[in-house]
């Protein structure tokens, strides 16, 4: 599968699941799976709250990492087309 490929560009070690990057990087692709689901289901109201909830635990954190290592931000906001 091409999305735990990029999971895995973005670990530390082998067995990293707390960095901020990969943290991320399940998010947004919870998101994109949940949008995918919005499309078909327009009236599922607790996948929208779920998803604009991700959302916003995906922006903490890249406002996280935007302040601690602008490298990696960079890298994690062009990946995934995150402004």
């Amino acid at each position: 599968m091409v999305v735990k490929k990029e999971k895995t560009n973005f670990k530390r070690h082998d067995k990293d699941t707390g960095s901020p990057e990969f943290q991320i990087s399940l998010l947004s692709d919870e998101i994109a799976v949940l949008q995918g689901h919005l499309e078909a289901h327009k009236k599922d109201f607790d996948a929208k709250r779920s998803i604009l909830k991700k959302v916003a635990k995906r922006r903490s954190l890249l406002r996280y990492l935007k302040n601690t290592n602008l490298d990696i931000y960079v890298t994690v906001s062009k990946k995934f087309g995150i402004k």
